[in-house]
């Protein structure tokens, strides 16, 4: 059975569960939840189930990963309302805009970013 490095699109006592399962195991907890006014994704890292944080690099990672989503929105002609924010944090660092094609590849970055970068 492999990893499973985030959760999505579930109902809240399966979030709560999928983060108990990250305390247990120390690993950061990355949920994904639709937002109904666009049909893209929140997603959310929260080191808090983790003996750590992410280090400098780390969040710069993170950043870059962030702007580069934002970067390919813009260039692929998406509407401004596809992109509401974000933040970058050694704790907890969230995005909301991810496109539905893109959820998968950009939560296993984010959770290897997390593994890489951290004190």
């Amino acid at each position: 059975m492999s990893l499973k490095k985030f959760i999505a699109d579930s109902k809240m006592f399966e979030y709560d569960k999928y983060y108990r399962e990250c305390q247990q195991n120390n690993r950061p907890f990355i949920k994904a939840r639709i937002n109904p006014s666009n049909g893209n994704y929140y997603v959310q890292i929260d080191l808090m189930t983790c003996d750590f944080d992410l280090n400098l690099n780390g969040q710069n990672h993170v950043q870059q990963l962030f702007e580069s989503e934002i970067s390919f929105l813009e260039s692929n002609s998406y509407p401004k309302s596809s992109f509401n924010g974000y933040n970058v944090d050694k704790e907890l660092s969230w995005f909301d805009g991810i496109l539905p094609t893109r959820l998968v590849d950009f939560c296993e970055k984010l959770y290897d970013i997390s593994q890489n970068h951290h004190n």
